[in-house]
């Protein structure tokens, strides 16, 4: 008879340890829905054109490549840039990245996608390429980042409403 009330004892010591281990997190279980945001950021980006005010690749300040380039997010995914001579065009997307990122900075989780095509003319809108993290977001500010994966450089990127 002591047997089986020690064996029960520590049968329910056992189970109200393994209760008390396990604790909920603020993870409800439930994906997180950044729709809104996006389309809010979406519809921000939408309208006007914008210029690159900073733009630092691998700790190199390359925001004179773009001087004189007025940007426009149009509806349909693409991206126009165009200094009166010269056009490039690319496509942009804000989509909500439910896996982590390479660098698990980004809280939203929210990326600012920028793909310009390999180009004859400059590689310059080829830096531009890359799944940005959302740092901030207003109707007339943008700022970017990205840490690379390969060598943990930080790559920022700022457009701002013309």
């Amino acid at each position: 008879m002591k047997n089986v009330f020690n064996l029960g004892f520590i049968l329910m010591l056992s189970l109200t340890l393994m209760s008390a281990m396990c604790s909920s997190d603020d993870d409800d279980g439930t994906p997180n829905n950044n729709s809104q945001q996006i389309a809010d950021i979406e519809d921000d980006v939408q309208s006007g054109t914008w210029i690159i005010t900073n733009f630092v690749d691998s700790g190199q300040n390359e925001t004179s490549d773009f001087n004189g380039y007025n940007f426009t997010f149009n509806t349909n995914g693409s991206l126009v840039a165009t200094n009166g001579t010269n056009t490039m065009t690319g496509t942009w997307s804000i989509t909500d990245d439910d896996s982590s990122d390479d660098d698990g900075s980004s809280s939203s989780d929210i990326d600012f996608n920028i793909f310009f095509p390999p180009l004859s003319v400059t590689s310059d809108f080829e830096d531009l390429n890359d799944d940005w993290d959302i740092v901030t977001a207003t109707s007339t500010r943008i700022e970017l980042i990205d840490i690379s994966g390969g060598n943990g450089d930080t790559d920022l990127l700022t457009f701002e409403k013309n």
